[in-house]
């Protein structure tokens, strides 16, 4: 059986909604060729891929499961040939990174700017989680490594993952909080109070939830924010307390009028922001630059450090 990658690719195209006059165009190939193409691919697949609604073509049931696998046989060619021309000249390429939103005012820009000094020819492609419970890497995804606080289970299956360093959490209260003018206290002393919680997407919001079970209380959530920049305003306007990243370069932000940030003295009161990387997708040269930066800098402890609270 003799698929042609270039046929694969026009099916591609098509499947995803191109026309077959606008495949031929933008391949400079005649529309009838095209045609012929595609009723080969469907004889050498058995089964018919495509049907024609008016001047549509759509796929059929074979074509869409087809499909899945084209997509990924081609995902593939396309990596294999932009490591060969990486292995070339390694200091060219895109490394995609995906991360948490709270990771974004400290350490991304961290990582970005000083990587970028280094090898300012590799094109960085930043991707923002919105699900912070699922991991974006993975065999087949684009994403080349992850920066977040969720730590993969052991197992070959799953991502490696390598701790970067511990965020310290804190309590935030509101400004005439009974509590405002403490150093730092423990979660239990606010048992009875009502919380304000990250969004359920968030690893925060687990983390948040753990820390009171293990402070012997279900928190009264009052009100949900999206965001941490939301949750900040929501504590400093009196609506309940938080548990949030510490002022670490900016993870709890610039300064709100009225929110007072305490230390927490539970056990547990930090988060462990570390690197994933999928274990069986073979990593292209550019990538792989930008993780062994990651780590270096793990390793040297030139990562943003904590700043003084105040």
């Amino acid at each position: 059986m003799g698929m042609e990658t270039e046929t694969l690719r026009w099916f591609q195209l098509v499947a995803d909604g191109v026309t077959v006059t606008e495949v031929s165009q933008t391949e400079t190939v005649s529309q009838p060729a095209v045609s012929r193409a595609l009723a080969r691919l469907e004889r050498d697949v058995g089964a018919p891929l495509l049907r024609r609604e008016g001047r549509v073509l759509r796929l059929t049931h074979a074509g869409a499961t087809f499909k899945q696998h084209v997509d990924a046989v081609l995902h593939h060619l396309d990596d294999g040939l932009a490591a060969v021309q990486q292995i070339l000249d390694p200091e060219t390429g895109t490394v995609t990174i995906a991360f948490q939103p709270s990771l974004g005012t400290w350490l991304v820009p961290d990582l970005v700017s000083s990587f970028r000094a280094l090898h300012p020819q590799v094109r960085l492609d930043l991707r923002t989680k919105t699900d912070e419970t699922v991991p974006e890497v993975g065999a087949g995804s684009v994403v080349d490594v992850e920066l977040s606080t969720l730590r993969p289970p052991p197992g070959p299956e799953h991502p490696r993952w390598r701790s970067l360093v511990a965020e310290p959490l804190r309590l935030l209260v509101g400004p005439r909080h009974r509590l405002a003018d403490a150093d730092a206290v423990a979660l239990e002393e606010v048992a009875d109070e009502p919380f304000v919680m990250i969004r359920h997407t968030s690893l925060l919001r687990r983390h948040c939830e753990q820390l009171c079970t293990e402070a012997g209380f279900s928190p009264d959530i009052a009100f949900v924010a999206d965001d941490l920049p939301t949750l900040r305003g929501y504590v400093a306007a009196g609506l309940g307390v938080a548990v949030a990243p510490t002022l670490w370069g900016g993870s709890v932000a610039a300064p709100v009028s009225g929110l007072h940030v305490l230390g927490l003295t539970d056990r547990g009161a930090t988060r462990d922001v570390g690197l994933s990387w999928a274990p069986r997708r073979r990593m292209l040269p550019a990538a792989e630059l930008f993780r062994e930066h990651v780590l270096d800098r793990a390793r040297a402890e030139a990562l943003p450090r904590p700043v003084n609270r105040g």
